[in-house]
């Protein structure tokens, strides 16, 4: 067989998956009005909280691995409220060379409010993920999101050693570009993160952003700072409160996590406790 045809059977065998979600508010209850299902990732409904509409992603490939492709596209209309998750942690598997390639897209119109919950990112050891997530809110629109991402897995003795992480995060409000962060990591992660200005050693970071946020949310985190387990500090400006999460562990950036999005009035999805 040759190099090309190497190719492209590698690329008929790799997997991708598309979600197009829209939601819209009626007489005060969100609801959805556009769901397109695409490829190996599905969205489901659990019953709804009575201030908003409950959404949980399942990928029914049970992971991703090198050249694997997924987009998710998510409006939520004027007035909706919105709590979108995941069924378990996604789990990127290593690469022969290739990227595993997520992109999201979430529009916010007036009023509208979205809590962004996936569980973890988990990266094996030669894992390669490229993530981008765009983001456009009105200027009413109320945005809570946490992203964590734990590079290998202590409790099973498995350590991310080498690979690769990119993660592209912009924020528009209005159309203006109000946030714009990108965290990159190439070949020796682990050693890197070992590194007293990266991660100290921990392995599991994680990011919490308000929109709006402010000195009241600062406030609401720094007042818990004696019960952090690992390392947690928060900023706020312009408009904007962001937390940074790191941790010695999976199971100790978690415990944490829970406890900043307790203290902004956000309990977690019913499936990260179970």
């Amino acid at each position: 067989m040759t190099n090309a045809e190497q190719r492209k059977t590698f690329a008929a065998n790799r997997a991708t998956g598309h979600i197009a979600l829209s939601v819209s508010a009626h007489d005060g209850v969100t609801r959805r009005t556009r769901v397109y299902e695409d490829g190996s990732l599905r969205v489901r409904f659990p019953n709804a909280t009575p201030e908003a509409l409950e959404a949980v992603l399942v990928n029914t490939g049970g992971g991703m691995t090198g050249g694997d492709r997924f987009s998710i596209d998510l409006s939520v209309g004027e007035g909706a409220s919105l709590i979108f998750g995941t069924a378990a942690a996604e789990k990127i598997y290593r690469s022969s060379g290739a990227d595993a390639d997520m992109d999201v897209r979430l529009t916010l119109e007036a009023h509208a409010k979205l809590a962004w919950l996936p569980q973890e990112t988990i990266l094996f050891d030669r894992a390669r993920l490229k993530r981008r997530i765009d983001i456009d809110l009105d200027g009413s629109a109320s945005l809570i999101m946490a992203e964590a991402v734990v590079f290998g897995r202590v409790a099973m003795d498995e350590a991310m050693v080498n690979g690769f992480f990119s993660d592209a995060w912009r924020i528009r409000r209005g159309g203006k570009l109000i946030y714009a962060d990108t965290a990159r990591l190439d070949g020796a992660i682990a050693e890197k993160m070992a590194a007293r200005a990266v991660a100290n050693g921990g392995i599991a970071i994680a990011t919490v952003l308000i929109a709006p946020g402010g000195e009241t949310a600062l406030e609401q985190v720094r007042a818990l700072s004696e019960t952090f387990a690992g390392e947690v500090g928060i900023s706020a400006w312009n408009g904007l409160a962001v937390a940074r999460l790191c941790a010695k562990d999976g199971a100790t950036l978690r415990h944490d996590l829970i406890a900043v999005l307790a203290a902004l009035g956000t309990p977690v999805p019913r499936l990260w406790l179970q």
